[in-house]
């Protein structure tokens, strides 16, 4: 594709992210209103061929800058966040609900990445910023008062697809670390791009991915677009064609010269010795409406048939793609807030062993945050009723129960 044409996408891309930013304002608005970042921080990169600055959003629970927080030095788990957009508009803070709704229920901090867009910044750039941010977050772990062992990571969309495939990427990018240090090499060759770029890292810490939440993530790019949406049961109900489009002209550049096999870009056919690395709980939402819909739940039964992870699989029946994210200023839904309470409780029960108040209190207290629970593997419909109804659950099955807490 040409320089001129490029630039169309570009102009395109920036026009859809103004429109965003104000559907997402409206959004925000709605009571209770979205919480802004506690803190942020701009990282830059160091994986990426093209370098550039990655703006770090922190949302923290009230008791971390506590007098006995600091007394104690007490560290907390840490949930890694990836917003969606098609790798190409959105920002780091649309997922201010999902946020606190975290540091809430989960009792864990919150880290959403800026990563950089397309098509300024094609693929892989996104996933080696999500791999820049975590390394950053583990070696500055003490400082930021985070525990390097209780990494969780959380997306929608394009962030879902980045949930699974960053770890794949950093899992890759410790065995090249692992084999420099025993070859007595001080630098970290990245192999993300032709250009190869050497990586100097201060400490050979590696964090430990133990969890990851994903919301309707887009998991397998070798399945074209027309076949995604024969999946659809409601075609109607399906993103516009000019925005899938957008999409991946932007991110998947140059044309005909991305391997659409690749496990950083379609996670969910990844080979089997990187899925067998992802951690082993693993909390999946989907929507019934959604192209998006039939390769997640394929997913969802390599992972937990052919790996034996354990997977909360949750399909949210009668809604669209990105149905959390709707631009009403006047009315938060509370199924929604149900929704994002019940996977992080789910998360709480990883970091912590228990999804109680008390629990985690008596861990603190001794010391044993790390200790972690496994969640059970389940599969759930989640009936999404019209406004006067309650959330129901239809259809629940639970498959191989293993040790741990849940609710």
């Amino acid at each position: 594709m040409g320089q001129s044409k490029r630039w169309a996408l570009k102009a395109q891309a920036v026009m859809w992210r103004n429109l965003m930013d104000i559907g997402m304002h409206l959004h925000m608005l709605a009571p209770p209103p979205a919480p802004a970042p506690s803190f942020s921080t701009t990282i830059l990169s160091k994986l990426a061929s093209k370098s550039g600055k990655i703006p770090l959003h922190f949302y923290v629970p009230e008791s971390y800058n506590s007098d006995e927080t600091k007394q104690s030095k007490r560290i907390y788990p840490v949930v890694i966040n990836f917003h969606g957009g098609g790798f190409t508009i959105g920002r780091a803070t649309d997922d201010a609900r999902w946020a606190r709704a975290v540091v809430h229920y989960a009792d864990a901090v919150v880290v959403s990445v800026d990563y950089r867009l397309a098509p300024e910044h094609p693929f892989p750039t996104a996933i080696e910023d999500g791999v820049d941010a975590t390394l950053y977050l583990v070696e500055h772990a003490d400082e930021l008062k985070i525990d390097p062992h209780r990494i969780a990571y959380s997306g929608f969309s394009a962030g879902g697809n980045m949930s699974f495939s960053v770890p794949i990427r950093l899992a890759e990018e410790y065995r090249t670390r692992k084999m420099q240090r025993e070859a007595g090499g001080s630098a970290i060759a990245s192999s993300s791009s032709d250009a190869a770029s050497a990586t100097s890292y201060t400490t050979t810490q590696e964090g430990t991915v133990i969890a990851i939440s994903s919301w309707y993530p887009s998991i397998d790019y070798t399945n074209t677009r027309d076949e995604r949406r024969k999946t659809n049961v409601r075609t109607d109900k399906e993103l516009p064609k000019f925005f899938t489009n957008l999409f991946d002209a932007s991110y998947l550049y140059p044309v005909n010269g991305v391997d659409l096999k690749s496990p950083w870009l379609s996670p969910g056919i990844a080979p089997s010795e990187m899925i067998k690395d992802l951690p082993e709980n693993i909390v999946l939402y989907t929507c019934e409406w959604d192209e998006l819909c039939a390769e997640a739940d394929r997913f969802h039964h390599r992972l937990v048939n052919d790996f034996g992870k354990k997977v909360v699989y949750k399909k949210v029946i009668g809604v669209a793609h990105a149905f959390d994210k709707t631009p009403n200023p006047l009315h938060w839904d509370p199924k929604i807030e149900t929704m994002y309470r019940d996977a992080c409780r789910e998360l709480r029960t990883v970091f912590y062993g228990s999804s109680t108040d008390s629990a985690i209190e008596e861990a603190v207290a001794e010391g044993k945050e790390g200790q972690q629970a496994s969640v059970t593997t389940r599969i759930e419909d989640i009936k999404f009723p019209s406004s006067q109804d309650s959330l129901a659950t239809v259809g629940s099955q639970y498959q191989q129960p293993v040790a741990g807490n849940s609710e």
